[in-house]
């Protein structure tokens, strides 16, 4: 019996020194989990019961169980290698046998599929065109086509537009010109938004006085100049000729004496002491006399030929006013219909002029061809609406490639901002949104290039532009914009289009999401990698290459995304170092050696009893 105990040792401690040695030999093997023999002991007994004194009948290796403790984990240049660090196995196709591993040195094989070394397909969730993940479970490929071009359909601009910019653009209504007659002995009331001034002039109020009064109204400029042409002065007797200046009741002659010509007659009006009165003559010799202030002319002379001249001429009074005056009445209709003609921008809007605009900004958009095109918004401050309490005004122009685009070459945005400073409305619409749906996109000599140009006449498009696009149109997005008193400043400019790209690397996040980086500066999800638990992961069944595959006491797998549940994470550019620990696994291999040696002692000891008992003769 000692021998089969003996023999039962030598067997025990030759499968310890076994699993230690392949322990060592894995000691640098990634994702290598070491084995641990366990044994118990043998004894004979009988169906109902054993002997009064039993005794052992040796040892036998229960079994060699596996640890699947968490290994070392080490960087590596390779940006698709993978470590777990936690829970799980990868899930690798095996021609269509599902192992499981945690060795993640992975590459990608000539048709893009994710593999290990011995080209096994990665496991994982794919991801649609869009790079949605889907949740459907598949091998991973990594595509190296081009990336196809998107056309922009949205485009968010989030600025800050200055409060304490000033107005640019003035409005000026030039009115009717009117005789000084047609003010004199009337009472002129200028209406504003909620006010209104009154001026009251004499019937005999001097022209410069006329003047005065209107320009001390609020947005009124006034001005007066009166011209008298005299005609073709040939025959005329210029020792008779007399000017007068001013209103009958007090008239001032002009000093003229000795003139002789036509031209020493402009020469002279033009020296007297009046700066007001000027004299021009042209190249038939017609004279006409200016008066800048606006007093009364009267010009007579004896003719050789005709009756004689005796003309006079009354001033004519110029007014304009800004934007700020609303309406005019008067007792004299003919001043009020002297107001009613259309106002004048002056320094209107001009893309050329950073003069005619407070703030502008660019930023690149793509058509369906995926060619880049220039789009410009230039924001010009408006006079508040209304009493100017409460409200701002800023209209916004909007450019592509340096034409005029969603209709601000007629009729500019208005986009409107509460006392907070905060976006109000756009063209009364409280989202921001502006829909930009007539744009053509062109090539650099200014033709069209073959992109989907705007909807066709009747076509009703919808914000958001519904996916697929169908015309070039797409949103310019203002909700986020703000008034406050600080500089103007672009917080954030984003649009959803882009140029073809070529596969310029990949990325692995912790969730074990490929990203694909492009040449166009995008990136797009091609799936998430999968991991793999077990209720009884020492029931997995080891098959080399380090891979493990499904048995009955393993149960079946827990199939799930990285750093969900109880799986872990996954750390990219890094795996995981066998978990074997060689200081402990030399220290084994001596205790498996002296229990081989103590157990061939037994054998040995047994041996020579038995030759004693067989030399007693």
């Amino acid at each position: 019996m000692a021998f089969n105990t003996g023999l039962s040792g030598l067997r025990a401690s030759s499968v310890d020194l076994d699993v230690t040695g392949n322990n060592i030999s894995n000691a640098s093997t990634v994702g290598f989990k070491g084995s641990k023999a366990e044994f118990g002991d043998l004894y004979a007994s009988g169906f109902l019961g054993s002997g009064s004194n039993p005794i052992g009948d040796g040892v036998r290796v229960q079994d060699v169980k596996q640890s699947f403790g968490q290994g070392n984990i080490s960087f590596t240049d390779n940006g698709l290698d993978m470590a777990i660090d936690g829970d799980g196995f990868f899930v690798l196709n095996n021609g269509g046998e599902v192992r499981y591993s945690r060795a993640g040195q992975f590459g990608i094989d000539k048709d893009g599929f994710v593999t290990n070394n011995q080209n096994m397909r990665v496991q994982g969730f794919v991801a649609d065109d869009d790079g949605n993940l889907s949740g459907i479970q598949d091998d991973l490929q990594i595509e190296t086509d081009n990336l196809a071009p998107k056309r922009t359909t949205n485009l968010r601009s989030d600025l800050n537009l200055d409060s304490r910019e000033s107005v640019l653009e003035s409005q000026v209504r030039n009115w009717n010109s009117l005789s000084v007659d047609d003010l004199r002995d009337e009472s002129v009331t200028f209406e504003y938004d909620g006010q209104s001034s009154t001026i009251d002039i004499d019937a005999d109020e001097a022209v410069s006085d006329i003047v005065g009064k209107l320009q001390s109204a609020s947005g009124v400029s006034a001005s007066a100049a009166t011209s008298l042409p005299v005609g073709d002065m040939s025959d005329a007797d210029f020792s008779t000729f007399r000017l007068t200046v001013g209103d009958e009741s007090s008239p001032r002659d002009i000093d003229l004496d000795g003139v002789t010509t036509v031209d020493e007659l402009e020469s002279r009006i033009r020296q007297v002491s009046d700066q007001s009165i000027s004299a021009s003559v042209d190249e038939d010799g017609v004279l006409s006399i200016t008066h800048n202030s606006g007093e009364t002319l009267r010009a007579e002379y004896e003719n050789a030929t005709d009756p004689d001249f005796d003309e006079s001429a009354l001033g004519t009074v110029s007014i304009n006013t800004d934007r700020t005056v609303t309406g005019v009445d008067s007792t004299s209709t003919t001043v009020a219909e002297a107001f009613n003609v259309a106002p004048q921008r002056i320094n209107a809007f001009n893309p050329l002029d950073q003069r005619t605009y407070n703030h502008a900004t660019s930023t690149t958009i793509y058509d369906s061809l995926g060619n880049s095109h220039d789009m410009t918004q230039f924001y010009v401050k408006q006079p508040s609406p209304g009493d100017g309490v409460g409200t701002s005004e800023w209209s916004v122009y909007t450019q592509i490639d340096g034409e005029f685009v969603g209709g601000t070459d007629e009729t500019p945005h208005r986009a409107r901002f509460n006392q907070d400073g905060e976006l109000q409305s756009v063209n009364g619409d409280p989202n921001g949104e502006i829909l930009i749906d007539d744009w053509t996109p062109k090539d650099a000599d200014g033709a069209p290039n073959g992109a989907d140009g705007p909807p066709a006449p009747g076509d009703n498009i919808t914000t958001p532009i519904p996916d697929p696009p169908t015309s070039s149109a797409f949103v310019l997005d203002l909700g986020n914009t703000t008034q406050y008193g600080s500089e103007f400043g672009v917080n954030d400019q984003q649009q959803n289009g882009y140029a073809t790209g070529r596969l310029s690397g990949l990325d692995v996040s912790d969730e074990g999401v490929l990203f694909a980086r492009y040449t166009n500066g995008q990136s797009k999800s091609l799936g998430q990698v999968a991991l793999a638990s077990f209720n009884n992961t020492n029931g997995l069944s080891p098959v080399g290459e380090t891979t493990w595959v499904e048995t009955f006491e393993s149960g079946q797998p827990i199939i799930g995304a990285p750093d969900t549940g109880t799986l872990g994470s996954i750390n990219a550019s890094s795996v995981e170092e066998s978990n074997v620990d060689l200081s402990e696994e030399l220290v084994n291999l001596i205790i498996a050696q002296r229990n081989y040696q103590a157990n061939a002692k037994t054998i040995e000891t047994s041996d020579a009893v038995t030759q004693t008992i067989i030399n007693l003769r």
